[in-house]
């Protein structure tokens, strides 16, 4: 039982980066100059938290197959 409430902790803090990184982007283009470079590494790290959120919910939650 205590693994998965260490699952849950790590699954509340990538999605807390994965919001900041949400935030961060929308600062990095609302500026006078655009790096997309920034841009596009923070896209890459905001989609391989996504993953990593997606696999400690599956972890957390199995999907049952009827």
């Amino acid at each position: 039982m205590e693994s998965k409430e260490i699952l849950k902790q790590q699954l509340e803090r990538l999605e807390h980066e994965h919001h900041d990184l949400d935030a961060m982007i929308d600062r990095v283009l609302s500026g006078a100059i655009v790096d997309q470079i920034a841009v596009q590494r923070l896209k890459k790290r905001k989609l391989l938290l996504k993953d990593q959120i997606s696999h400690l919910r599956s972890r957390i939650v199995p999907d049952i197959i009827a």
